[in-house]
């Protein structure tokens, strides 16, 4: 049987795309307002949206448990997998990596863990790679090297309305620091090495959502590229995004995903997202 893979509710893949790549997905969970839930199967993104709308809203995400985990990987196993790879978000904005290596320990290196150093289809990239290559017959050590390689070919450019979200889940450090208390600019961030930085201040989400064609059409360089555009409760500025995107980078588009984030973005961000993720296809 291939090696199996893994992934986590965060990258945002459609139903289908889980299906037909056969991936597993481990759900993060999501709390608003104590209320609690599995991030995609019992709290959505509208659940979200609306509960950060309230005027006193608390949020808070937490990782998978390390038995979760051994559970799914002990179930692939014995179902024949011939091994696990496991992908999931950035280790620098959740414990979800450290709960699944932990996991892995006692499994006699039948499993490797991958960490994406992102989160959405900077996620999911590295985790169809993984399963394409599973599909192609690779061992474990090359639809491992499959991850990796996707996650050097995958940059993240995002836009928030507003940085308190981001500020109150403390995922913005370094911009903190940068931005002080000028909480009303409206940031562009990246994620070069698995944490949130700020790039770019812009003072209107129309110049925003441009900036953010501008940076992706700079990372996409001259490669042909498939691109993912998530949005939160802002169905408009990703379709804003991807015509745009389409236009400039023409025919060296191929496969496009477009989402709403869900919960576990959303209490991080809040509403108003928009992100662009552009990985770069291999040269043949």
């Amino acid at each position: 049987m291939p090696v199996a893979v893994v992934t986590d509710s965060t990258a945002y893949l459609a139903p289908e795309l889980v299906r037909r790549h056969r991936l597993t997905v481990v759900p993060l969970t999501v709390v608003l307002n104590g209320a609690e839930g599995l991030e995609g199967v019992e709290t959505q993104p509208a659940d979200a949206t609306r509960a950060l709308g309230e005027r006193r809203v608390s949020a808070s995400t937490s990782r998978p448990a390390p038995e979760q985990f051994a559970r799914t990987y002990r179930r692939l196993l014995d179902d024949g997998a011939d091994g696990v790879v496991s992908v999931h978000l950035s280790a620098g904005l959740s414990g979800t990596v450290e709960a699944a290596r932990l996991a892995a320990v006692d499994l006699g290196g039948r499993v490797e863990v991958v960490d994406s150093r992102s989160t959405g289809m900077g996620l999911g990239f590295p985790a169809i790679a993984a399963a394409t290559a599973a599909e192609a017959g690779a061992d474990l050590a090359g639809v491992r090297d499959a991850a990796l390689a996707a996650v050097a070919r995958t940059t993240v450019w995002f836009y928030v309305d507003t940085l308190e979200f981001l500020r109150r889940g403390g995922r913005i450090n370094a911009a903190e620091a940068l931005l002080g208390t000028a909480l009303s600019v409206k940031p562009i961030m990246h994620m070069p090495d698995g944490a949130i930085v700020l790039r770019e201040k812009v003072r209107t989400a129309s110049r925003g959502v441009a900036r953010l064609v501008d940076l992706a059409v700079e990372a996409a360089g001259d490669d042909d590229v498939d691109l993912g555009v998530h949005h939160l409760a802002a169905p408009q500025r990703a379709e804003t995004l991807l015509a745009a995107l389409s236009t400039r980078l023409g025919e060296r588009v191929h496969d496009t995903y477009v989402s709403e984030a869900g919960a576990v973005v959303a209490a991080h961000a809040g509403p108003g997202l928009a992100c662009v993720v552009v990985h770069r296809r291999p040269r043949s």
